[in-house]
């Protein structure tokens, strides 16, 4: 059971006028449902309740129809008629004794109200800010504005009562939340009792916690999160002035909830941002105050989250992405299965489900959001259906995934792997600068495939179509992988581009097989995810010249939904990488590269030793499609169905790999539905004329 070492994380502790029953604290987080799938959010906080969080929260929930953040979806609590989907979710989280938060938010400066038409109101008549910059500005709030402002949040924080939520958490950090934008002398440049000195932009949130302690403060608990340090320069809200708010209102909420400055320096990616990286900010700040601390990090490793404690920087573990990654991790090191948990790999691929305004993924854990949907439970599979065993060729992350999941329904499996090692791209991409963390997808697999004696294991093991029909096995699961492509075909080019065979060029598989190239190279990035901007990182160190060439606006463009796009090309521009924007290739030529402006098609000439192609994949089908030319040797030999899973099917992000994966061994043996949607889903009710 449980190591002693770990007693620490599982003592109740008191929020206010109600205890936590452990230290393990479910910080707010977004998941692309929000109002529209709310049954389908309930059930994923509800799974998070099951696996031993002791706190569980909302994300952000807009509490007043003129502060909202269309297109992006997230909760509201607009009126009465939003409490029955609120007390769903409400009743899930406390199923099994956790406590149930809700997270407030009025986002002033943020909230473009571009649903609700209003107009915007923040401390400042500024600009909204948006991530897709809207030509929009805030009126600044006038005196009975912020009366009426006050009354909002109680009024919401009644109908947070009503709806079965136990904690409210007003939001003031991440540049998201009034209460920030009140702090801060770049948002609040008032002249009144609510600007200038700290105490007089503290005003604000001082009367909204008086305000909801009078009405509801007697069974609710009231946490603030904040931000430690909003990074902006002189006029930012610093993690010093932070200290000394702290210090002047250390008993104003029962919880002080701290994150970083914007959403990217509080959440960034594991190639930027470690473990407890945000230690340092919060570490000094409990002597300030007695009330309980929550601090984020990226948590995922039971020792560290020890310390945090033992050390007196924290109170709760908070997290989010590792919860998401695996929604049991307290109930595994209260069992003693520390072995058993789903690391977090900071890829950020769940932000993406916000930004996108999509049904989130993460690429440890193939359930999440699909608790309701599909039914799908992160620690227990389906029954095993008739027939027996499944022959897995490729040991890739979708190969990985189905092999684990189809030996936890029962089958008995076999990988074949034409190499030497398990993993596929993902342990081949682990070795890229910045991305070691990612080898956690490899590394949990291998693991749980080791303690399974219905799988077995053969490397070196590159079949044919005729080996594959004289096995014998009934199911055929054919994860073979992609390769990068050679000739330039991706976004900007549908058929091969003009390339002078004596130019040398390489791919990202080329480099990651160690044919490093030398001198001057040009990386033609029309790809636009992580992998341009690594191998500019990996080639610069390795002492070349190095360009990269994108048709986007930005380096690494889709790496904006997963909040690093700004960090990847300051560290590529502070290690000399020149940076081409708004440009395509269209002639790979001996010592030159000619590119065109993608406005105006003006042609330029970069000179080069070498290009590295990061455009699109080919699938390696050529397996599945022998198999499937000779589908009428199929029943003599046994079998019963092949799939093309994966890479190998539709190349994507790890994440859909391993998605492909366990959709493949959750379905294997399933009734046929024909055309009837795979998944379930709620529409809105007319209402009456």
């Amino acid at each position: 059971m449980r190591d002693p070492r770990y007693d620490i994380l599982f003592e109740p502790v008191a929020i206010g006028p109600l205890t936590a029953k452990n230290r393990f604290y479910q910080v707010p987080h977004c998941n692309g449902g929000g109002y529209r799938d709310p049954s389908a959010a309930a059930a994923m906080r509800g799974i998070k309740a099951q696996g031993g969080w002791g706190v569980i929260f909302t994300e952000q929930t807009e509490m007043h129809h003129t502060s909202e953040i269309t297109p992006y979806i997230e909760l509201r609590l607009w009126d009465d008629k939003d409490i029955p989907s609120l007390r769903k979710m409400s009743d899930k989280m406390k199923e099994h004794g956790a406590l149930a938060g809700i997270q407030l938010a009025y986002s002033g400066i943020n909230g473009p109200n571009l649903y609700t038409k209003e107009v915007p109101l923040a401390p400042t008549a500024l600009p909204i800010r948006t991530f897709t910059n809207d030509p929009v500005q805030a009126r600044a709030l006038d005196k009975q504005d912020i009366r009426d402002l006050r009354r909002w949040f109680v009024n919401a924080a009644k109908r947070s009562k009503r709806a079965g939520f136990d904690l409210v958490c007003l939001y003031g950090a991440h540049g998201f939340g009034i209460f920030q934008h009140f702090l801060s002398r770049a948002t609040n440049q008032r002249s009144d009792e609510y600007g200038g000195s700290l105490e007089n932009r503290a005003r604000f949130v001082n009367e909204v916690v008086s305000d909801i302690k009078d009405a509801v403060g007697d069974t609710m608990g009231i946490t603030l999160r904040v931000s430690l340090d909003e990074t902006i320069g002189a006029l930012g809200f610093s993690n010093a002035e932070m200290r000394d708010f702290v210090e002047m209102n250390r008993d104003l909420p029962d919880l002080w909830d701290l994150a970083h400055g914007t959403w990217e320096d509080c959440s960034g990616p594991s190639r930027f941002k470690d473990e407890a990286a945000q230690h340092d900010l919060v570490k000094g700040i409990h002597d300030l105050t007695d009330k309980p601390i929550v601090g984020v990090g990226r948590f995922t490793s039971p020792d560290v989250m020890v310390k945090q404690i033992k050390s007196g920087t924290l109170d709760f573990i908070g997290c989010a992405r590792p919860s998401i990654a695996d929604p049991f991790l307290p109930k595994k090191i209260e069992q003693g299965r520390i072995e058993d948990i789903r690391e977090c790999i900071g890829c950020n691929i769940c932000v993406t489900g916000d930004m996108t305004m999509s049904i989130s993924r993460c690429t440890q854990n193939p359930t999440f959001m699909e608790e309701w949907r599909k039914g799908w439970h992160p620690e227990i599979m389906n029954a095993k259906g008739d027939s027996s065993n499944v022959l897995v060729v490729g040991a890739g992350p979708a190969g990985l995934e189905a092999a684990r999941a189809l030996s936890e329904r029962g089958y008995d499996v076999a990988i074949a792997e034409a190499g030497t090692e398990l993993g596929g791209r993902v342990a081949r991409e682990s070795k890229l600068p910045g991305l070691s963390a990612w080898g956690r997808v490899k590394d949990y697999r291998e693991y749980q495939i080791s303690q399974k004696p219905n799988v077995e294991t053969y490397f070196d093991s590159r079949l044919t179509a005729a080996e594959i029909l004289e096995f014998g096995f009934e199911n055929i699961c054919l994860a073979t992988g992609a390769a990068w492509r050679r000739d330039g075909v991706a976004r900007q080019h549908v058929v091969p581009m003009a390339i002078d065979a004596a130019t040398p060029l390489f791919t990202p598989d080329d480099l990651m097989d160690g044919k490093l190239p030398q001198g001057n190279v040009v990386i033609y990035d029309d790809d636009h995810y992580y992998m341009g901007g690594v191998l500019a990182e990996l080639l610069r160190a390795n002492g070349c010249d190095v360009t990269i060439i994108t048709p986007s606006a930005y380096v690494s463009d889709w790496t904006n939904n997963t909040l690093e796009q700004a960090s990847i090309h300051k560290k590529l521009a502070e290690m000399g990488v020149r940076i081409v924007l708004n440009r395509g290739v269209t002639e790979i030529a001996k010592g030159y590269v000619t590119s065109n402006c993608v406005y105006t098609d003006a042609l330029e000439q970069y000179a080069c030793d070498v290009v590295v192609m990061v455009t699109s994949k080919l699938e390696n089908n050529t397996l599945f499609t022998e198999l499937a030319a000779r589908q009428d040797e199929w029943a003599d030999a046994g079998i019963k169905s092949v799939k093309l899973i994966g890479d190998a099917n539709a190349p994507g992000p790890i994440a859909w790999a391993t998605y492909a994966g366990h959709r493949y061994a959750r379905e294997l043996d399933g009734e046929e539905i024909g055309d009837a949607l795979p998944f379930r889903r709620e529409i809105a009710e007319l209402a009456a004329d």
